[in-house]
């Protein structure tokens, strides 16, 4: 079987690769590395995240399959009182996410880990994600029904997912679950997605 991004210990040899991605006008000097998802380059998608929005305000923060970190390092480095928690299944993304927050002096406001170490009563202003579309629509739903239920009353999730990867149908589905979702910008096949939290606190 294939090594993929999503797997939680890919055995593809481990091959670090440096690059700069400007994120809301900071540029971030970034380490990615083989077996994590967009190395050595700034995915279109995430690139399209960014476009499409402004830096988001003060919080408590998820990134969402966080890959090496970029959402939420660019998320604590936009906005100087943000706290981010990022998480990933992927090993090497966890410990990549983590020294590219050293790196950028970002760790006292920046942690990465897996899923399950993330405290069960934590709840979050903002969730971001490039969601991995790719592990299939039923891990997908699930996934999102994880973690959307941990936003906080009034709060907000942002996804990029590709117009030819189910974008539209995924928001009509978020609508059906009770998590109102509009489309807030869309460009090179990408939509950006906004889920606002439905239902009571």
């Amino acid at each position: 079987m294939d090594d993929h991004y999503f797997s939680a210990d890919p055995t593809v040899a481990f091959k670090r690769e440096s690059f700069t991605a400007e994120v809301w006008g900071h540029e971030l000097a970034l380490t990615s590395g083989s077996g994590v998802y967009s190395k050595g380059h700034l995915d279109i998608g995430t690139s399209v995240l960014f476009r499409e929005t402004e830096p988001p305000t003060q919080g408590n923060f998820l990134d969402l399959g966080c890959g090496y970190g970029v959402i939420g390092l660019g998320i604590a480095t936009a906005v100087p009182l943000a706290s981010v928690i990022a998480v990933d299944v992927n090993a090497r993304a966890v410990l990549l996410a983590n020294e590219n927050a050293a790196a950028l002096g970002l760790d006292n406001r920046f942690v990465a880990c897996q899923p399950e170490q993330v405290p069960t009563d934590l709840v979050f202003d903002e969730i971001w994600s490039n969601p991995p579309i790719r592990i299939g629509k039923e891990a997908l739903h699930e996934l999102l029904l994880q973690w959307l239920p941990r936003l906080a009353p009034g709060g907000r999730a942002v996804l990029v997912v590709g117009k030819n990867l189910g974008a539209d149908s995924l928001q009509r589905w978020l609508g059906e679950q009770g998590w109102p979702t509009t489309r807030i910008g869309s460009a090179k096949g990408f939509r950006v997605l906004e889920v606002r939290r439905g239902g009571t606190a």
